[in-house]
């Protein structure tokens, strides 16, 4: 069983990172910790905060490192 909640999470961190125009080397740092901590807690909802931070390259390549990849669009 997954969780779902990890999102939320996730999600708060990185809007308060980039809403503090937080350094790249700052966002992969606690990123790519908190990515960690929450898939060794089951975290099942990656792709969805990957897909909602699609826009922010440092973000994209935390993840890709971590083995979620981008959600591809159907054109």
């Amino acid at each position: 069983m997954g969780w779902a909640s990890g999102g939320e999470i996730f999600d708060r961190v990185a809007d308060g990172l980039i809403a503090a125009k937080a350094s790249e080397a700052v966002k992969r740092r606690v990123l790519t910790d908190l990515i960690i901590l929450l898939q060794n807690g089951d975290w099942d909802t990656e792709d969805e905060s990957l897909d909602r931070f699609r826009n922010d390259p440092v973000i994209v390549e935390i993840f890709r490192e971590r083995g979620i990849e981008p959600w591809e669009d159907d054109e």
